[in-house]
């Protein structure tokens, strides 16, 4: 098995076992950055780890992108740590798809969000998902890049989902993306 692969492939019943748990944030003060997933999907609350589901761009777009020094696995997550990175989630629960969450369910998670961000200060946060922010935030236009408004201290950047799923994203334009973001971040 290759170091960045899942060592196991969850069941069925450990995946429907998901449905709403959460995971603990990789998070520490003074980040560079703070990655903001959606929310753990069922495949990465069924494994325990940030970004898991195979196929997902996260982490070979941070290798790509400089932010680390090879690929990591998702059960690596807490090196990002001495690279000054971290990751949380708009929202905490594990639903199937982002779509099986609410409107409240976003504002929630963004005041949450805010509340991490004034405690533990790091000096850009950076949303996966442009829907999620746009609800989260109530910015229905947003566009993907940096934006206008801080949150806190922190400067904010909006970069597209990089889940399997987001066909309207492939893995160089991740990587472009996530280069922008680590230029920024240096």
């Amino acid at each position: 098995m290759r170091r960045n692969q899942v060592p196991w492939k969850p069941t069925r019943a450990q995946l429907a076992a998901a449905i709403g748990k959460t995971l603990p944030d990789v998070i520490a003060p003074n980040l560079r950055v703070l990655f903001v997933g959606i929310n753990p999907g069922l495949y990465t609350a069924a494994i325990g780890h940030h970004f898991a589901r195979p196929g997902n761009r996260f982490w070979p777009a941070l290798y790509r992108s400089g932010f680390t020094r090879r690929v990591l696995s998702p059960f690596e997550e807490k090196e990002l740590l001495r690279d000054g990175l971290g990751i949380t989630n708009v929202v905490a629960h594990a639903t199937a798809s982002a779509s099986e969450l609410s409107r409240e369910d976003f504002i929630k998670g963004g005041q949450r969000l805010a509340a991490k961000v004034k405690l533990y200060r790091p000096r850009i946060v950076a949303v996966l998902g442009v829907g999620a922010y746009r609800q989260a935030f109530d910015h229905p236009k947003a566009v993907v890049g940096e934006q206008n408004e801080p949150i806190h201290t922190a400067r904010l950047w909006v970069l597209p989902n990089p889940s399997g799923l987001n066909a309207n994203y492939q893995l160089p334009e991740f990587v472009q993306w996530f280069t922008k973001l680590r230029s920024a971040a240096d």
